[in-house]
C-alpha cells in the first residue's frame, strides 16, 4: 500500500509498513524462514564434510593426516570475512554456470549456503579428527581389524557412532555464527539479493531511513540478536546434556 507508506504499528499492520508500504511483520517472518534456512542448511553441509575430512584424517593417519590437517589450518588461518566477501562478489556471468541458474531468483541462496559452508567445515573437521585419533586405538576397533573390517566399515559404524554427540553440538552452536554471517553478507550487499528477504537485507534496506523509521531496523536486528542468542543456549544446553563428563 503505497498511499501508507512507513506507517507506524497498528492493529492492521502489527510492526508497521515499510517504505514500499509493505508489511513489515509478514517481510519479517519470510526473511526468517529465508536467514535460518541458510544457517540450517549451511551448518548441515559443512558438518558433513568436516565430519568426512576429519575421520578419515583421524582414522587414516600418516600423511593422509598431515596434508588434510594443513589444508584445514590453511583455511583457518584465511580472513574470514574479507575471504566470504571476495567469494560472493565472483560474477557469476564469467563462472560459465548455465544462464538459467545464474537468473533464476533463488541464486544468491544457493550461492551463500555454498560460500559459507566452504570455509565453515574446519571446527567440526578438527573435532572429529581429534576424536578419531583417540577411538582407532580402542578395542573394539581392534577387534574389527582383526575381523577383517574393511576401513570405510569401522569408519562408519564403529566410529563415527561415537562422533554424533560433539558433532550434533558443535554444529548446533555454528547455526549462529552463520546466521550472523549472512546477515552481514546481505546487509554489504553480497548476499540474499532482493526479491528474496532476509534479515540481512531487510536491515540494509533500513539503513537509510533509521533516523524516520527506526522499528525498521530494529525489528530484523533484534530477531538477529535472539535467535543468535538461542542457538548458542540450545547448543550448550545439548552439550550439557550429551557430554557425560559435563558435570560443572
Amino acid at each position: 500500500n503505497l498511499f501508507s507508506r512507513l506507517a507506524l504499528p497498528s492493529s492492521a499492520a502489527w510492526l508497521g509498513l515499510d517504505e514500499l508500504g509493505r508489511d513489515v511483520f509478514t517481510r519479517l517472518l519470510y526473511g526468517g524462514q529465508v536467514s535460518l534456512l541458510v544457517g540450517l542448511v549451511t551448518a548441515l553441509v559443512a558438518a558433513l564434510f568436516g565430519t568426512i575430512v576429519g575421520l578419515i584424517a583421524g582414522y587414516r593417519g600418516g600423511w593422509v593426516d598431515a596434508i588434510l590437517m594443513r589444508l584445514t589450518d590453511s583455511v583457518i588461518s584465511l580472513p574470514l570475512l574479507p575471504l566470504l566477501i571476495v567469494l560472493a562478489a565472483i560474477d557469476l556471468n564469467k563462472s560459465g554456470l548455465p544462464e538459467a541458474i545464474i537468473q533464476s531468483e533463488n541464486i544468491s541462496l544457493y550461492r551463500i549456503i555454498f560460500i559459507v559452508a566452504v570455509v565453515g567445515w574446519t571446527t567440526v573437521a578438527r573435532l572429529v579428527r581429534g576424536a578419531a585419533l583417540s577411538l582407532r586405538e580402542r578395542d573394539f576397533v581392534l577387534a574389527a581389524k582383526v575381523q577383517g573390517a574393511s576401513a570405510f566399515r569401522i569408519m562408519s559404524v564403529h566410529i563415527l557412532p561415537n562422533l554424533i554427540s560433539p558433532i550434533i553440538v558443535a554444529t548446533t552452536l555454528s547455526i549462529g555464527n552463520i546466521i550472523l554471517l549472512e546477515s552481514v553478507l546481505s546487509f554489504l550487499g553480497l548476499g540474499i539479493q532482493p526479491p528474496v528477504a532476509s534479515w540481512g537485507n531487510l536491515l540494509t534496506n533500513a539503513q537509510e531511513l533509521i533516523f524516520s523509521a527506526p522499528w525498521l531496523a530494529f525489528y530484523p536486528g533484534i530477531a538477529i540478536f535472539i535467535t543468535v542468542i538461542a542457538f548458542n543456549f540450545l547448543g550448550d544446553g545439548l552439550q550439557d546434556a550429551l557430554d557425560p563428563k559435563a558435570e560443572s
